[in-house]
């Protein structure tokens, strides 16, 4: 059975970090950017949600086009295109599943496995949107590799690795697991959302190939909690 979100109605006030977004590669194809939790990566429909990545990256950098996004919680890796060819060659990558992630997160709990593969179909929860939930007649398939790195009383830090890139998918999961992400505003019951002050996921490593010539590509990102 489908474990349910809890308090997934918990109030949203964008107030985003004033950290200077990290660059950690500059290429003259695309970049490679450390994103802050708790900013957009891209604008949203209000005034008041204008501040984001894209933004605050195009200031220094007017080329770059976002590729892919982080859900505004979430910190860490994201690549960024400074072409035309390189927009097109990185996301047709992402599009046929060649890009390999790598995510960190603390979950409320101790798994009973070191190990293991998760596989759900996810939609989006409409009625309770932007919630996300497991549905195996219309949802669509998502497949997470999870791995315990250590464990502290009521605390695991897990390797994540997603074969797919639904919304919310690692969030998702690790409640269906049973183990929500510590700080989860959306999944997360009291206790694992109290017990920090922001979502403990973070993008931590990103693959794929150079647009220009081919060429295997590695990126890794600390996590700051």
């Amino acid at each position: 059975m489908s474990r349910k979100a809890n308090n997934a109605l918990r109030p949203f006030t964008y107030d985003p970090p004033q950290e200077a977004v990290e660059v950690i590669c500059e290429d003259p194809h695309f970049l490679i950017v450390n994103k802050p939790a708790g900013l957009l990566s891209v604008p949203g429909k209000s005034d008041d949600l204008k501040d984001c990545l894209e933004s605050r990256v195009q200031a220094h950098f007017p080329d770059a086009r976002i590729i892919h996004r982080l859900d505004t919680a979430t910190s860490g890796i994201m690549v960024l295109a400074r072409t035309a060819h390189a927009h097109r060659h990185i996301g047709l990558q992402f599009e046929n599943r060649q890009i390999r992630k790598t995510y960190l997160a603390d979950i409320w709990g101790v798994p009973n496995a070191k190990s293991g593969t998760i596989n759900l179909p996810l939609i989006c929860d409409w009625p309770n949107r932007p919630l996300q939930k497991v549905d195996f007649d219309i949802g669509k398939p998502t497949e997470t590799e999870w791995e315990i790195l250590e464990s502290h009383e009521r605390i695991t830090r897990v390797l994540l690795k997603p074969k797919t890139g639904r919304s919310h998918q690692l969030r998702v999961h690790m409640l269906e697991l049973g183990h929500p992400i510590l700080g989860d505003n959306l999944y997360a019951h009291d206790e694992a959302f109290k017990a920090s002050s922001r979502m403990h996921l973070h993008a931590h490593a990103i693959e794929f190939r150079h647009p220009d010539g081919g060429a295997h590509l590695d990126f890794k990102v600390d996590c700051d909690f």
